[in-house]
């Protein structure tokens, strides 16, 4: 079973080598992401995106119009089934290119698939 660590840097990977596949099955089937954390204009409830469905709904939608991303983990702090990954994203795509700091929190549930996926990023502070 992979730990919360090895789950975040696989799903990151994974969002970098562009396979939508591979990072929807990372997920169990009733899974929340909130990307960012709180009403967003993808998620104007601010509740997430709850179910593989909902969630490949935003990878569609948000994940899969990035032309380049990289990123650099600065930072992990894990506290039983989750980490805290303090991470630099710079993301390319048909608005520019887009350098930025966050902090993504996971949790793996007792399956060893993520439970949840929460970002915490503030867009009017991007670097």
């Amino acid at each position: 079973m992979k730990t919360p660590l090895e789950l975040a840097e696989t799903s990151l990977a994974l969002t970098k080598a562009g396979d939508r596949d591979g990072w929807l099955a990372l997920f169990e089937d009733d899974a929340v992401v909130q990307d960012p954390v709180g009403p967003s204009p993808t998620d104007p409830s601010g509740q997430g995106h709850q179910g593989i469905e909902a969630i490949a709904k935003f990878h569609d939608s948000v994940i899969s119009g990035v032309e380049n991303f990289e990123y650099t983990i600065e930072r992990a702090y894990t506290g039983g089934d989750e980490v805290a990954v303090v991470v630099n994203f710079q993301i390319t795509g048909a608005g520019g290119t887009l350098d930025m700091d966050l902090v993504n929190i996971y949790k793996r549930s007792p399956n060893g698939k993520l439970a949840s996926l929460r970002s915490f990023w503030d867009g009017s502070r991007q670097r």
